[in-house]
């Protein structure tokens, strides 16, 4: 495939102005940074018209990546519902591989390359379709909800996919037919819905022991020396946090609810208790409202860089194409779908 020309000076200067414009500028990226970051978006903009190539990009990426080229940004489940309505021949997924792995899924027949080979995530591998297999042999009947930060072959074994903002919604409707429910993997968000849904680990609720490596380390101790040195905060905390943590915050659930929050809310300052690019994020889209850092990074996610986007997309190798069987797609795609349906209403059980 033919490289994308080089950016004029021009052209150049533009580029970086207008990623200076979308705020990274304020979040410390220097006009050197600006013009590296510049020369690498305006070619990798100019490949996606050539491709026609989509770039969905997760809340928790680079900020370079979210304002320079990507064309969807988004929580899990709002890049599942874009993934499936796009119209492009090649995604070029930024986020991690079970988030890929699900737009090959909602998309089999387009090409879905995942720029990072290293971008995987410790909750996804923590759990098996094996593991989920032996689950349902020892719980008979019970239906397994699938967090969605699962594999293709895990979500294969699933009834339904969930996401931190719906998990509540969808497990209350199944709970009207069932007694008991295997929620998967996540046993920090397990023991929160158990909390909110008011049923007993162990009896009601079948919980794995995989935890996210960012979100588990984050310390409620800290909670009242922060609303001490800054009265008013209003600290949101992702729901796979601990319960200590989530006890003794304002609001508790995923990334899209968190800005909601934001948005809609006004107060002193906040607190957004979950991985660093979200507080990127909100920087850039709110620059009127103040932010108290409480974040940690994501390895996985900050594997992905403009440099490796490029890469990608001018010369990918097999390695980067995300391949799933058709058997396995087919047998994933149900509970994704279920989770759309169970999510907005559109059936009922």
């Amino acid at each position: 495939m033919k490289k994308s020309n080089e950016p004029t000076e021009k052209e150049l200067s533009a580029e970086a102005e207008r990623l200076f414009e979308k705020g990274l500028g304020d979040l410390g990226y220097t006009d050197q940074d600006l013009e590296r970051c510049a020369r690498l978006t305006w070619k990798i903009n100019a490949l996606k018209k050539e491709q026609h190539a989509v770039i969905p990009a997760h809340v928790y990426q680079r900020a370079e990546i979210i304002h320079g080229v990507a064309d969807m940004v988004g929580d899990s489940y709002m890049l599942s519902k874009l993934c499936a309505q796009s119209k492009a021949k090649r995604i070029v997924f930024c986020g991690v591989r079970f988030m890929a792995e699900t737009a090959k899924i909602l998309n089999p027949e387009k090409e879905v390359l995942l720029p990072a080979l290293e971008a995987g995530c410790s909750l996804s591998e923590s759990i098996t379709a094996s593991d989920v297999r032996a689950l349902k042999a020892k719980h008979p009947g019970a239906p397994v909800v699938t967090y969605i930060n699962t594999s293709a072959d895990v979500k294969a074994e699933s009834d339904v996919i969930v996401t931190s903002a719906n998990a509540p919604q969808i497990m209350r409707k199944l709970y009207s037919k069932h007694d008991k429910i295997i929620f998967l993997p996540d046993e920090l968000m397990g023991a929160n819905l158990a909390k909110a849904l008011d049923k007993k680990i162990g009896r009601d609720l079948i919980t794995w022991k995989g935890r996210c490596i960012v979100h588990e380390n984050f310390d409620a101790s800290s909670v009242s020396l922060y609303r001490k040195m800054y009265p008013g905060v209003k600290i949101l905390a992702h729901s796979e946090c601990s319960p200590g943590l989530t006890a003794v915050v304002d609001l508790i659930g995923g990334t899209g609810d968190m800005m909601k929050f934001v948005e809609k809310t006004k107060a002193p300052s906040y607190m957004l208790v979950t991985e660093c690019g979200l507080g990127d994020l909100a920087r850039t889209k709110f620059p009127e409202k103040v932010f108290v850092p409480m974040c940690r990074l994501c390895p996985y996610m900050k594997a992905t860089g403009l440099e490796q986007i490029l890469r990608v997309m001018e010369k990918p190798s097999a390695g980067h194409r995300i391949e799933i069987p058709a058997d396995v797609i087919a047998k994933a795609r149900k509970p994704i779908e279920r989770m759309f349906e169970l999510a907005e209403d559109t059936v009922k059980l």
